[in-house]
């Protein structure tokens, strides 16, 4: 986003692990296209300009619980046979993607402004993705 105005935002984020698997189609990824297993790392950060009556952007047990919920769908799971990847490749621009609009949609904070979901799928590759609440 560009913009001429810059506004200063406070930034909350929490982070857990899981184990899933998946395979990739429509193209020649050598062994991705085989099932195989990822030790995922998902990041949700938060932002807003103003905390809350207790001095928060959002409880951190709450952030923590949905996460904890969302973890619980994906661990342990064939991402292929979920019916959110269903035709598609679950790539991890659309697993952060699906983990961003199911993560907002929980989280009850009034000041939320942004919320960013990112994945890894190893030590060095990830993809994000940013969701406007306003």
């Amino acid at each position: 986003m560009n913009s001429t105005k810059s506004q200063s935002a406070y930034v909350v984020a929490v982070s857990r692990d899981f184990i899933a698997q998946h395979f990739l189609f429509g193209g020649d990824w050598g062994l991705e296209n085989e099932l195989h297993s990822h030790h995922y790392k998902v990041e949700v950060q938060l932002e807003g300009v103003a905390l809350d009556q207790h001095g928060y952007l959002v409880d951190i047990v709450e952030i923590e619980a949905a996460l904890e919920e969302l973890v619980a769908h994906y661990r342990d799971q064939t991402l292929n046979d979920l019916p959110e990847f269903s035709g598609l490749n679950p790539s991890i621009e659309r697993l952060s993607r699906f983990f961003c609009v199911a993560f907002s949609e929980r989280i009850t904070a009034p000041n939320i402004g942004t919320v960013t979901v990112r994945i890894w799928e190893n030590e060095i590759a990830w993809a994000a993705f940013s969701r406007e609440r306003h």
